[in-house]
């Protein structure tokens, strides 16, 4: 270990030797003013934005090269990720501390939360990277415009259409018996466009659990995924769009019980399988714009052990929504909207829906181009929770800095979270007892606020530093101690911390990145929240030669001081990935990556294993 530790030390110096011997001759580049949509729900320039939003593009997520979606994710400021036995076993992800069922996740518009589980979650370990073209992940409890949690609001898009007609496959291949193939075609003219892309999956995995020492089989796991765009322009102001999207993912685990017998077993295997699709008109009327959308997804999960069936739960989730906004020239904006959603949850002995209504507003301010304000509210309307408000105040204020400038920007936002519908039956329910059964849930509350200044330089360099600090109050949890049921926490539950984020194209061929996260979490009662690192460290280097055909690219991660339920320490690690490709001709290019290149032996969740040292390779074809 100490090696290992002494080599990535090294390794790190001599990125960053680079990076400074490389500064001076930068060449200098306009400041990039990116265009986000996931903060307000309408397309707002990042500078005048005063949330904290990260940004991963296609050519990111290419360059990483994981397979999974979360491993791209957890390269982003503030966001930590732990697994449970390899791809496709149960991913927790989670924004600033916050679990990830206080996140929302919409795919192309479709909030695509699975409500079949104990919370209505995203499933992450089921979202393949191939076929994304870019992520925003806004941090902290600002959801405001789409009833958002703590976590925040993790906003992915697929392959967009593009004019004319073309696509690419692609075929790899690595350690594990790993494969994947993954394609798309989309085309379009000024009438009428489209995108198809799809992935198929599979891995024979590794023994997920320490704990398995008799059977120590490889617990493998595919996916096969399919995604597709089609958009009609009906008129100069009508656009219609239809978004379909299927995921059929298996997947081999270990720790479960026989149907029969109810002994322990190691022949675990579940099957989930979800549709989603979102039909959306949108219209243009002058200073008016005005969007209609019907969306929803349906999960099917199965379970079986040693061969048998043991369990299935299925879950649908529907929302009807309008959203409007009003432009009064660069210095007023008014957006509007409502959300009608209903969930349902059935897993043969509980069969519950439940509506819940949203209706929001929001002021966006522009003064001197330099001053940007926005204040909003959100009013959720649950059948069995009642009414809830909730509010957020951002601003953002830039002036002249050197070569470039500088951003102040501050938000507060608040939100809640209804229990879910198995929470509630549950302790209802004939396998609770006090406490839970006598505990009657409420809904959770949080509120938060950041602050934080970045630097836009002319040269292209980005400098970010944030100040975050947010609590949930009256936390749900289950009781661990007496596995009596749910349990409400008394107080506040908390997590604050610094975000540092730089981005550094120091040559046309040469760039660096890094983020730097400091959290320090508590629970009411003073405890560290489980499974939270309170540092975590990425860094990453990206190198282009022979003309841009060769592009070299590593990556370095850091995770410590994370405990488990009971306060024990969990494992620190380092983790070093490196990629490469090459444009063999004008349409094939060869590419290939390492991760964990320097073999890093450690556990996220304890008595689960995780990858070693592992290659991979592929081919890309583009037409």
């Amino acid at each position: 270990m100490n090696t290992v530790v002494a080599a990535t030390q090294r390794l790190r110096q001599a990125l960053l030797l680079m990076a400074v011997a490389a500064c001076n001759t930068a060449a200098a580049e306009p400041v990039f003013e990116e265009i986000v949509v996931t903060s307000s729900r309408i397309p707002m320039p990042l500078r005048e934005v005063g949330t904290s939003i990260s940004v991963v593009t296609r050519q990111e997520i290419r360059q990483l090269g994981f397979t999974s979606l979360y491993d791209v994710l957890r390269t982003q400021p503030g966001v930590s990720v732990t697994n449970t036995g390899g791809t496709g076993s149960a991913a927790a992800l989670r924004i600033r501390g916050e679990e990830g069922y206080r996140t929302i996740v919409l795919l192309d518009g479709i909030d695509i939360s699975d409500t079949s589980g104990p919370q209505v979650s995203p499933r992450f370990e089921q979202l393949l990277s191939s076929g994304v073209q870019r992520v925003e992940i806004l941090r902290g409890p600002q959801g405001l415009m789409y009833g958002a949690d703590a976590g925040g609001v993790v906003n992915i898009t697929t392959i967009a259409p593009t004019e004319g007609f073309g696509g690419e496959v692609s075929a790899e291949g690595g350690r594990y018996g790993s494969q994947q193939l993954t394609g798309n075609v989309g085309g379009g003219n000024d009438t009428v466009d489209f995108n198809l892309s799809g992935a198929d999956f599979q891995t024979d995995g590794f023994n997920a659990r320490t704990t398995d020492t008799v059977l120590q089989d490889d617990d493998g796991y595919d996916n096969r995924t399919v995604n597709g765009r089609l958009g009609y322009n009906a008129t100069e102001k009508l656009r219609l769009s239809l978004v379909g999207r299927g995921i059929d993912g298996n997947n081999r685990f270990d720790d479960c019980f026989t149907v029969d017998t109810f002994e322990a077993t190691n022949r675990c295997r579940d099957n989930y399988e979800q549709q989603a699709w979102r039909l959306a008109a949108d219209y243009e009327a002058g200073s008016f714009t005005h969007q209609l959308a019907y969306n929803g997804n349906d999960t099917d999960r199965k379970f079986y052990s040693a061969g048998q069936s043991s369990f299935r739960t299925k879950g649908e989730l529907e929302r009807s929504s309008y959203l409007g906004s009003f432009s009064a020239g660069d210095g007023l904006r008014l957006v509007y909207g409502v959300d009608l959603e209903t969930e349902s949850l059935d897993d043969g002995s509980l069969d519950e829906n439940r509506d819940q209504n949203g209706y929001y507003f929001e002021y966006q301010g522009g003064f001197g181009k330099r001053l940007f304000v926005t204040a909003g509210t959100r009013y959720d309307d649950n059948d069995d929770f009642g009414g809830h408000t909730s509010y957020r105040v951002s601003s953002a204020y830039l002036v002249p800095a050197g070569a470039g400038e500088l951003k102040l920007k501050g938000a507060y936002g608040t939100g809640f979270r209804a229990p879910s519908l198995y929470e509630i039956a549950y302790n209802d329910g004939s396998f609770a007892y006090p406490p839970a059964s006598e505990t009657s849930l409420k809904e959770e509350q949080s509120k938060g606020y950041d602050v934080g200044l970045s630097w836009l330089a002319d040269s292209g360099l980005y400098l970010e530093l944030v100040y975050f600090d947010q609590t949930v109050e009256d936390e749900i949890y289950f009781d661990l101690a007496d596995y009596s049921g749910y349990l409400q926490r008394s107080g506040d539950t908390d997590s604050s911390g610094v975000e540092l984020v730089a981005d550094w194209p120091l040559l046309a061929t040469l760039s660096i990145s890094a983020n730097y996260t400091f959290n320090d979490t508590e629970t009411s009662s003073g405890d560290s929240r489980p499974y939270r690192p309170e540092h975590l460290a990425n860094l990453g280097l990206s190198w282009q030669a022979l003309a841009g055909k060769l592009v070299l690219g590593a990556s370095w991660r850091l995770s410590r001081d994370a405990q488990d339920i009971d306060g024990t320490p969990l494992d620190d690690y380092q983790l070093l990935e490196l990629t490469a490709s090459y444009q063999l001709f004008q349409h094939l290019q060869l590419y290939g990556r390492l991760e964990n290149a320097l073999d890093e032996d450690y556990e996220e969740v304890p008595t689960y294993n995780t990858s070693g040292a592992a290659g991979y390779a592929g081919l890309r074809y583009s037409f």
